[in-house]
């Protein structure tokens, strides 16, 4: 029979590859990783948000199926979570590290005239906060080792529920064909796949709701070294390396130009988990 996969363990290994591919990116150690880029990201959310979505719906749904209740936005970036869902929570507190990420939702709310949203410094699960309706991750649990602990602590500060939306990278991506080659399954970072086995783990019987609107946008490069490099780092691989032919030939037959951009098909969509405590 085939050994079971060690889910927590893969998620962890994954996760650190991820932390050491994006410290590679960073300026400097002390450096916010965010702190040119936050801006940007808020504009690219705000492409994905340009069409109708089901877990937005969803979240929007249960508030105002529960006047009254709060809401904590872990890891809350810019704040697109959390200044949608303020006018139907009393009160949301977005919990973010990044002064960069802070200071755009920051400018949000002064614009906005939003109220009821209390930004807080801090880490999941490291720091702790007061107790909340709802718990809302949204794609800020991958930089996390032990997502197990993330989820416990969830489960204990949440009087109503949770929520988790996470990517769920398609089986045929050009990164899925990558990992498969070099890590030896096809995940190159942690995902739904992985989080979902470790919830069935922990007896959380989650209900999904994928993604109504199909996928995420493209990733685009300047170069085609550009793309090289980012897949190498991404996969925690050498300036050179014996995969090298492989992973360009890879690039080449997957890759478009498109406005002098090197354009990658597709690769993932998002799903949102739910499960009440």
């Amino acid at each position: 029979m085939e050994p079971l996969t060690n889910w927590n363990k893969l998620w962890e290994t994954l996760s650190e590859n991820q932390s050491r591919a994006f410290a590679a990116k960073k300026q400097s150690q002390d450096d916010d990783f965010w702190k040119h880029k936050a801006k940007a990201f808020d504009k690219m959310v705000d492409q994905r948000w340009a069409k109708p979505d089901s877990s937005r719906d969803f979240l929007i749904k249960k508030l105002k199926d529960n006047p009254g209740s709060t809401l904590l936005d872990i890891g809350a970036g810019t704040g697109k979570w959390s200044v949608l869902v303020s006018p139907f929570a009393s009160r949301v507190t977005a919990l973010e590290p990044s002064p960069a990420m802070q200071a755009v939702l920051k400018e949000k709310i002064r614009e906005q005239g939003v109220g009821n949203i209390d930004i807080v410094t801090g880490k999941w699960p490291e720091d702790d906060v007061e107790r909340h309706d709802f718990i809302l991750a949204s794609h800020s649990m991958y930089g996390v080792t032990d997502f197990e602990a993330f989820v416990r602590k969830m489960c204990e500060t949440a009087d109503k529920a949770c929520l988790l939306l996470l990517r769920v990278p398609f089986a045929d991506s050009v990164m899925a064909t990558a990992a498969s080659r070099i890590l030896g399954q096809p995940y190159d970072s942690p995902n739904f796949q992985i989080a979902y086995n470790i919830l069935l783990g922990m007896d959380i019987f989650a209900d999904v709701i994928m993604e109504a609107d199909g996928s995420w946008p493209p990733w685009a490069n300047d170069s085609f070294e550009e793309a090289l490099d980012e897949i190498k780092n991404r996969l925690g691989l050498s300036e050179k390396s014996r995969h090298d032919a492989f992973l360009k030939d890879l690039l080449k037959a997957n890759l478009n130009i498109k406005k002098g951009k090197y354009v990658w098909p597709a690769g993932n969509r998002a799903a949102l988990v739910y499960w009440e405590v």
